[in-house]
């Protein structure tokens, strides 16, 4: 059975930072990995996603200021810098065995949510 660990939340201040990490176990090797992100009140959101070839696409809103990297075949990271107020969200970390449109909802696994609070 796949499952997605995701660690590295918290509370900092905006400005600060904070790194986000997954891991995949499980028995298959994934194409993309990647994260959405949802706020009180709003739809889940693309963030960023990371391929096997280490190629990666950003949200604009993101762009700059977050980078996703990959450990490997099951491990992905997430690293926020220069957070904002409206940073704040449960980031969630998704993982697809085939291509699938990376800002799609579409996706074959999900993490459990790790809460990213910015105060101002």
């Amino acid at each position: 059975q796949v499952q997605l660990a995701e660690s590295g939340g918290g509370l900092v201040q905006a400005g600060g930072s904070l790194r986000l990490s997954c891991v995949m176990s499980g028995p298959f090797n994934n194409y993309q990995m990647g994260w959405f992100r949802q706020a009180p009140g709003n739809e889940r959101e693309f963030v960023a996603n990371i391929v096997w070839d280490y190629s990666s696409v950003y949200a604009d809103n993101v762009k700059g200021r977050f980078t996703i990297a990959r450990d490997g075949a099951l491990k992905a990271s997430l690293q926020l810098d220069n957070l904002k107020s409206e940073d704040t969200a449960v980031y969630y970390c998704f993982a697809d065995r085939t291509a699938q449109i990376p800002s799609g909802a579409n996706h074959d696994y999900w993490g459990q949510g790790t809460q990213v609070t910015v105060s101002s």
